[in-house]
Formats: structure tokens, sequence, C-alpha cells
């Protein structure tokens, strides 16, 4: 009877063990959410940093290293990284495949006539740039317009040694079993308000998802914007559910998910 009774027991902690992983599989935590800024402008580091760091939230900056605001503003940028933010990779002159619909793409960065050579040569040389400002040799890449192929070819297959995870950007959330790491889905911000946000993170946490959040223009910079009183309200609302939500970079993100494979 003994035995049946303790065998009873360890069985009963097992399963709500295994339950409580199911419901909190994100560092315990319903669900995770990785905010990442695009392009390195100036309104980052002046209307979305200070906000971030106030709260004590971390995020992905995704660095274009040709940047006017990198060139001019380094020494704010390498601060980013001092205080916890990740600066991942957005290629040294972000190009972009051009062609109709996307008459601003100039000849010269044309990903169209690119050869792989060139695209792998370019976003590595923004690594170095990038390991010379932080110091660091980890780091995650975000495809560029969510452009991934030069030519037929999928240019991250010969970049996936330098860089733990990359971010696309289709409008999805998954279960940490179901990521891809080197095709990360993301939802990118244009005008929406903080509560059409929130709603993102909401579906999230009742589906046990992933959620990567997109910022260009953060009250202006970038014609794909969010209102400065929006961003701010929605990061507000983020750190008042922590106890739900594991917020973290991209990286700390996409370790965990690797480990978890």
């Amino acid at each position: 009877m003994k035995k049946i009774i303790s065998f009873l027991i360890v069985s009963t902690f097992i399963v709500s063990h295994l339950t409580a992983q199911n419901n909190t599989p994100w560092n315990n935590r319903k669900a995770a959410v990785v905010l990442t800024y695009d392009d390195a402008i100036n309104q980052h580091l002046d209307n979305a940093v200070p906000v971030l760091d106030s709260l004590k939230l971390k995020a992905t900056f995704y660095i274009t290293g040709y940047s006017f605001s990198v060139r001019t503003r380094m020494n704010e940028w390498r601060q980013l990284a001092v205080n916890g933010h990740e600066l991942g990779n957005h290629t040294l002159y972000h190009p972009c495949v051009g062609g109709k619909g996307r008459e601003w793409v100039g000849p010269d960065y044309d990903m169209s006539k690119y050869t792989v050579k060139r695209m792998v040569d370019e976003t590595r040389m923004n690594n170095i740039f990038l390991q010379a400002l932080d110091g660091k040799t980890k780091r995650t890449f975000a495809f560029t317009c969510g452009d991934m192929k030069v030519g037929d070819s999928f240019f991250i297959d010969q970049l996936k040694n330098d860089f733990i995870a990359a971010r696309a950007v289709r409008a999805e959330m998954h279960t940490i079993d179901k990521i891809d790491l080197y095709n990360v889905d993301c939802y990118y911000v244009n005008g929406q308000t903080a509560e059409q946000m929130i709603e993102w993170v909401k579906k999230a946490v009742e589906t046990k998802s992933l959620l990567v959040i997109l910022f260009h223009g953060v009250g202006g910079g970038n014609s794909l914007n969010v209102d400065v009183a929006e961003h701010r309200s929605f990061l507000q609302y983020l750190k008042k559910n922590e106890k739900d939500l594991w917020i973290a970079p991209m990286i700390d993100i996409a370790e965990y998910v690797k480990k978890s494979m």
C-alpha cells in the first residue's frame, strides 16, 4: 500500500511539473516578446531608448553600419550594448530587391544586381564593425525588406555560422517547437495604436508563442512609424505584465530556443 501511495505522489509531482512547463514554456513565462528596431535612426536614440531604459526593458537594434545616425552618434550606439541591448546585424548598406513598386531602391544597392558573395561579404563586414563597437562575437541578423534571396539562392545558408538567428517579416507567431531560427517571423508596426499591439501580446500569451515586434520610425524618421505616446503606452503594458512575459533581446530568446531543440 505504501508503495502505491509513493508511486501516486511521484506521478502527481511529475504531471504537475510537466503541466507547469507546458503553461510557462518561455523561461517560466507564458510567452516571449522581442522588441526590435530597424535601420539605426536618430529617433531610436531620442524617442525609444529613453523609454526602454526607464522601464528596464532590453531590445534588439538592427544596425545598418553605414547609417547616418551610426556615423554621427557612434558612442551613443555603443552605449546601448553597454546597457544590455543587442546590436544586431542589418547589413552594411541596407540593400533591397528593386523593381516595380520599389522605385526607392537605388541602383547601387539593388539586391537583384548583387552576387551572393557580395551580400555575404558586406554582411560579414558589418559584423566586424559591430564587434569593434560592442566587443561581441555572437549576434542575430535581420533581412532587409524581408528579402532573403540573391537570385535563386538563400544567402543566409552561407551565414548560419555567423549568426544565432535571422529575423524575417511575416506577421506570424509560433510556439517554441515550431520556430525556424533562420526565418523568425515578426509583426511590423505601421501606425498601430498601443491597444492594437497589446492584442498581439494577448494572442501570444493565449497560444504560448514567441512574439517579435518590428519598429522602424518612433515619432518619425521612417514612413513606417509609431506614435511616441502609443509606443510608450505599449511598453508600459509590457512592463506591467512581466509575470507572464519574457521580454528579452533576440539573441537571448534564440539561444533559449536552440537549447530546447
